[in-house]
């Protein structure tokens, strides 16, 4: 709150890049931002490619991104944007379960998770927070962590919990029913590399073929919440 001052009797306003891939989304985003007095939206990007371009010329306080975007999804951009020395703080949106998502948002280096079904002033609020140097994440996620200092390692947030973000990513793509090809051209990597991504999901998995791991991937599709529940050790 001391920030949010301090921008009103300076006349200034904190800049937000927003990053997803829908323009009408975009767009009710932004004017939820620019209706604030100290929030302003200094730049639009629908792929990561543009918002790398578009944060590097715009120079924002804090970045809004999606985590499925075309092409390199939102935790690669993270990952990249927080790469550079003096980089904005990052408050990631999903419409997935945060159960699944935040932690690994928040090791690639994003400051906060929030759901897409959120309130325009929680994201408000978020991005405020963030711009103060807090974390910001939802409860279950705390509870996630809580049950890991409790239990120890064996207390796994997930099934998934195993897989890499590039496996996670992979995962879910089969679930849509794509094509390796397809795959591997629109994350510009081999078919071969793609192979390789599924076979060691398979195994992680437990499974037997890979058509258990598209069937797999398409229950998680259709119930996330089903695989976002920690996995606590019986005493």
């Amino acid at each position: 709150m001391a920030r949010k001052a301090e921008a009103r009797v300076a006349g200034k306003r904190r800049t937000v890049f927003l990053v997803d891939d829908h323009p009408f989304v975009r767009r009710g985003i932004a004017s939820c931002i620019d209706a604030e007095s100290d929030l302003k939206v200094c730049g639009q990007a629908g792929t990561a490619a543009e918002a790398l371009a578009g944060i590097a010329a715009a120079r924002p306080d804090v970045v809004v991104v999606d985590i499925s975007l075309p092409g390199r999804d939102g935790l690669d951009l993270v990952k990249t944007i927080r790469a550079e020395p003096g980089a904005p703080p990052v408050v990631m949106l999903s419409m997935h379960d945060e159960s699944m998502y935040a932690e690994r948002a928040l090791r690639a280096g994003a400051s906060a998770y929030l759901m897409k079904s959120a309130h325009a002033e929680d994201l408000v609020n978020a991005i405020r927070r963030v711009l103060s140097g807090e974390f910001v994440v939802g409860s279950s996620v705390l509870g996630q962590v809580l049950a890991r200092v409790a239990h120890g390692a064996d207390a796994q947030a997930s099934p998934l919990a195993a897989l890499t973000d590039r496996e996670l990513e992979i995962f879910r793509r089969l679930g849509h029913g794509m094509a390796r090809a397809q795959i591997a051209a629109e994350l510009n990597l081999s078919v071969k590399t793609i192979e390789a991504h599924r076979a060691s999901i398979r195994q992680k998995l437990g499974l037997r073929s890979a058509t258990d791991v598209r069937l797999r991937a398409a229950e998680f599709l259709r119930d996330e919440s089903v695989w976002s529940q920690p996995v606590v050790p019986r005493s």
